[in-house]
């Protein structure tokens, strides 16, 4: 039976530079990719209809997609194929109402499912959502500064949490992703996914017996173990729900697929450099 094991390697070999350097690297590119947006677009990260209000509908037609975009009396804001026949596109308009077909228009579509989302009520949705987002984030570092007690190791697992939320929040930017409730909760469920990985490292190294580097190494054994399995199964489901059009869990898959990665450098990389600092050279030496 095929089994996984965690490639055994030495990070002792490396400074606390060479293992600090590449995260915060990362995470300086994503911070500058957002702000990037932000004063371009005046937003992080390109808000869904579920946050600016709009219609969206599922259309079945044999035309091709230029024939469909130029069949509504509204020129859509997005359109694409989905669906594993070829024959369904998926379109969204900025108008809060589904426009209807032009009457002197040849092509035959038939919509499957259409929803849509008034401006007032997106405007809410998205206000509730960041608060979710910022309340999560907020309950978790009161909670890793309760249980540690100690400002390094709590700080590292804050941010090593904040970066595996910011650096895919950049890279949906870049892939052209948008915010959605669906993405929300996904980088809801990598405020977790962070907490768990670096909870482990860090009781391994603070509370267990045995040296740090013994330590580190029980701790990427479990974790690395867990998160590569997760992200294995995240990956399968996105690939799955491209096959089949559905939008939703494709984007939940791939911003958990990104996040899951970036934990693994985060955990092993950036928090690893800090408890280091912390025992050996910092306040608790």
């Amino acid at each position: 039976m095929p089994r996984f094991e965690v490639p055994d390697v030495d990070l002792s070999q490396y400074s606390m530079r060479q293992l600090a350097a590449p995260p915060l690297a990362v995470l300086v590119v994503a911070l500058a990719i957002i702000g990037g947006w932000a004063a371009t677009t005046g937003s992080p990260v390109t808000p869904g209809i579920e946050f600016t209000g709009g219609s969206e509908l599922i259309a079945e037609s044999d035309a091709s997609q230029s024939e469909v975009r130029q069949a509504f009396e509204t020129d859509p804001v997005s359109i694409r194929q989905v669906g594993t026949g070829g024959d369904q596109y998926l379109v969204t308009f900025q108008t809060e109402a589904v426009p209807d077909i032009r009457d002197d228009s040849d092509v035959t579509i038939d919509v499957v499912q259409s929803q849509s989302v008034t401006a007032t009520f997106g405007s809410s949705t998205q206000e509730l959502a960041l608060y979710g987002v910022a309340g999560a984030f907020l309950g978790m570092s009161v909670l890793v500064f309760a249980l540690f007690r100690t400002f390094v190791p709590s700080i590292a697992v804050v941010i090593s949490a904040f970066s595996d939320i910011v650096v895919p929040v950049a890279l949906m930017n870049v892939l052209g992703i948008k915010l959605s409730l669906g993405t929300v909760a996904a980088l809801l469920m990598l405020i977790g996914y962070s907490v768990d990985s670096d909870i482990l490292l860090n009781n391994h190294v603070l509370r267990r017996s045995g040296s740090f580097w013994e330590s580190v190494e029980r701790a990427m054994n479990t974790g690395v173990t867990m998160t590569v399995t997760s992200i294995a199964a995240m990956a399968v489901m996105t690939v799955v729900s491209y096959i089949f059009g559905i939008q939703l869990m494709t984007a939940i898959g791939v911003v958990l697929v990104m996040g899951l990665t970036t934990d693994l450098m985060n955990t092993y990389m950036l928090n690893v450099s800090l408890l280091r600092w912390y025992k050996f050279e910092g306040v608790n030496r």
